[in-house]
Formats: structure tokens, sequence, C-alpha cells
């Protein structure tokens, strides 16, 4: 189901699952962690999950998250009083800020217009030369019924995205799979035996004694063929 804006609404459970995966959130924090700099605009805050995370960056001067839901905003609002927020899309945004980085997770697939919400970012980003800090679910093949029901529109092959970035003005900086062992874990668990929810255990297992062995690999030895997810850096021109 989506709102009038092409915005799919969310599913909650998909913060309930990244509540337990403590050392991806830190891994993808880290590896965004160089582009992360003065004036950040954090898209699609949910609860405030990476918001925790991103506040305690000391390159950051200035953090505002943009969250559409409203049941999000007043739990995050609950969470983080003192904390920038948006309650709306960056269509919303009142501010003439020069935006040193967008941050983006999980977010642009939820986006029916994903066009042109990534041409509002390029123009958000152009006048300081930012960066988009993005990551979304890749591999349409993987396509399953869990994803229907997070809202997401579509999962991205590399060409689309590689395009739609371009076309919207970026360069990319960095571009490459994430989780190469996550694909067959998602294909098996939510395509193969068509699972809609997901185990508490698994994941926490998955974070806590396999991802940090396979993003070690990815990042320091060999980039893996393909993955689960999409890690992006692009720099608007």
């Amino acid at each position: 189901m989506s709102q009038p804006n092409g915005i799919a609404e969310p599913a909650e459970f998909e913060f309930e699952a990244l509540r337990e995966a403590e050392n991806y959130r830190s891994a993808l924090i880290k590896d965004f962690d160089p582009y992360l700099r003065g004036n950040v605009l954090e898209v699609g805050a949910g609860v405030g999950q990476f918001t925790e995370k991103l506040q305690r960056r000391s390159n950051i001067r200035r953090l505002v998250s943009i969250e559409l839901d409203p049941t999000f905003c007043s739990k995050f609002r609950t969470t983080f009083p003192t904390r920038e927020l948006v309650e709306g899309t960056v269509n919303d945004l009142r501010s003439a800020t020069d935006w040193n980085a967008i941050f983006s997770v999980n977010v642009l697939e939820h986006i029916e217009t994903d066009r042109e919400e990534l041409e509002t970012y390029s123009r958000l980003l152009r006048p300081a030369q930012g960066a988009l800090c993005l990551f979304v679910p890749a591999r349409p093949e993987i396509y399953a019924p869990i994803d229907k029901d997070f809202g997401h529109f579509r999962r991205y092959t590399r060409r689309e995205l590689k395009t739609k970035l371009e076309n919207a003005g970026f360069t990319l900086v960095r571009f490459r799979y994430f989780n190469f062992v996550g694909y067959f874990l998602w294909w098996l668990n939510f395509c193969l035996l068509k699972r809609r929810t997901f185990d508490g255990p698994s994941v926490r297992l998955f974070d806590r004694v396999i991802f940090p062995v396979v993003h070690g690999f990815e990042s320091n030895i060999c980039a893996p063929p393909f993955g689960q997810s999409l890690f992006v850096v692009a720099v608007a021109r």
C-alpha cells in the first residue's frame, strides 16, 4: 500500500529486525563515516536506530532527521526530544542549509518515484558538492513476499541504480555489493521458504557471529560479485 506521494507505508517489524543487528548498523556507519561531516540530512529516520549512532559522530556539526510516519515520529521524539526532526519528506524541508551529506539507508526502495527523489537529493547537495550515502536492497530475483510486506517497490540492479544516480546528477565514488552471505540467507528464508517474519535469535546469531567475518572479508580482502544490498557513495556535481 502506498500513500498519495508515492511512498509506501513502512512495516514496523522491519525496525524490530534491525534492532537486533547492532554490528550491521555499526559497520554501515563506519563505512560511510568519511563522508558524514558538516550538515547532515538523515532521510527516513524511522524510530531513530541510526540517529543514535549518527549523533555521536564528531564531524557532524548539524544533524536533521526526516520521517514521514507519524507513529515513528512520536517514538523518535520520545527517544530524542532535543533532535531536529521534520515530519514529512525531503519536500517538506524548509531549511536553506547547504548540506554536506544525505544519509539514506533502506529508504529509496520505499519510494515509487525514486528518480524524482534522487534529483531532489542532488539539488540539496549540489551547493556544497555534498555526498549521498545510500544503501538499498539489491537483486530483483530475490524480491520476496516479505519485501512487499515491508513496502518495497523494488530491489535494485547495479545498472538500474547507476543509471538513475548519474541521470540525477551524481558522480559515483563508491559502489559495491554488500553482504554476500545475506543474499543466500534471504533467498532461502523468504523466497524458498516464504517466511514473512524475522526470527530474533537467528538475526542475533547472524549479526554477532557470521556478519563480522563476512563484512571483514568483503571490506579488506575482496568485494563480493553480488550481495543482498548495494552500498553507494555519490557526489552531486
